[in-house]
This record gives structure tokens, C-alpha cells and sequence, in this order.
């Protein structure tokens, strides 16, 4: 009984060592900053967020997606005005941690989870 009550006193404890902070709520709305790698090449990107919209400026470009939050940790976003049917593919976007100014996000086509890709969005304002 004894070994038995200690090894679920060290599992819990083992437990609390793993835990992973997620507050997604400090980051449906603001300005961010994102990496994002184009042709083999890590650029840096801006993004304004509001509830519903995100407008997204990378590479020279500005883009708008409209927001929609499946849960507190997740959203889709989609091109308000795509070029073509490639352009206009839904984007899942997950927050999978956080810390006080940024999160680690999990993103991918919606109906494709080969394309999935990580990276780190900190929080400007």
C-alpha cells in the first residue's frame, strides 16, 4: 500500500513539472507580431486583430481574414477577398501555449494537415 501511495505521490507531482500554460483569451484581440519562412527565407509579419477580422501585413503585402473562433484556443481564418480557389482555403490556427506576451501557434489548411506548421506570435499591444 505504501509503494502504492507513492507512486501516485510522484506522478502527480511529475504532473505539475509538465504543466503548460494556455491563456488564450489575452490574445483574441490585439497587434502581433509573426515569423513566417517564404522560399527558404524567415521574414517577419504584423497583424491587427479584432474579434471577427485580421489584417495581416507581410511580405509587402496587406490581407484581410475574417475570424472565427471555434473554442477559446482556436479560430479559422479566411481571406476576406482571395485571388483564386488556392487563395480562398480556410486557415485553422491553434494556440497551443502561452507565456505573459506571446503564444506558440499550431496552423495548417484547413482540409489539409500535411501543411501544418508552428510558430511563435508575440503580442505588441
Amino acid at each position: 500500500m505504501k509503494n502504492f501511495i507513492f507512486s501516485i505521490c510522484i506522478a502527480l507531482f511529475l504532473s505539475s513539472c509538465y504543466h503548460v500554460e494556455v491563456n488564450c483569451n489575452d490574445f483574441k484581440t490585439g497587434t502581433f507580431e509573426f515569423t513566417y519562412e517564404l522560399n527558404g527565407e524567415t521574414k517577419t509579419g504584423k497583424s491587427v486583430r479584432t474579434d471577427t477580422l485580421s489584417i495581416d501585413y507581410y511580405d509587402n503585402k496587406i490581407d484581410t481574414f475574417t475570424i472565427r473562433w471555434v473554442n477559446e484556443c482556436e479560430f479559422i481564418g479566411r481571406k476576406l477577398r482571395p485571388i483564386d480557389y488556392s487563395d480562398s482555403k480556410p486557415i485553422q490556427m491553434k494556440i497551443l501555449s502561452t507565456t505573459e506576451n506571446s503564444y506558440l501557434l499550431e496552423y495548417n489548411l484547413l482540409e489539409d494537415q500535411s501543411t501544418k506548421k508552428r510558430g511563435t506570435v508575440i503580442k505588441l499591444k
